[in-house]
């Protein structure tokens, strides 16, 4: 079988989702028994993801960046796992969050962008 796979891309992501995991590991570490360090996890991730993909053009660097950083750093699986111990109202902080994120980020990203 021949796969037509982008190996740049794929070591990109893979590299990328390395640092993401360590830092999500880090500061879910730092603030443990608490959902809401997966709460900040995912929408500072979502920030940084606004921030990403208004900014960046590149295929590769998106790659590393977007899905593989940022996709190794955000939880949103271990955001469903905190949403049934803490209920609907951790639910909508983090919808609301993430989507008020991505939003900020990349209304940034706009703004720092129409400077240059």
């Amino acid at each position: 079988m021949d796969l037509d796979v982008d190996r740049r891309a794929l070591a990109a992501v893979a590299a990328g989702g390395a640092i993401g995991a360590l830092a999500r590991y880090a500061i879910s570490t730092a603030w443990p028994g608490t959902p809401w360090a997966t709460w900040l996890i995912n929408v500072t991730g979502c920030f940084a993801l606004g921030v990403t993909y208004t900014l960046v053009k590149g295929r590769i660097a998106r790659a590393f960046l977007g899905t593989g950083v940022l996709g190794g750093y955000t939880t949103f699986s271990t955001a469903s796992v905190d949403t049934l111990h803490a209920g609907l109202p951790y639910l909508a902080a983090t919808l609301l969050g993430a989507l008020l994120a991505v939003w900020a980020g990349s209304a940034l990203a706009t703004l720092l962008g129409s400077r240059r």
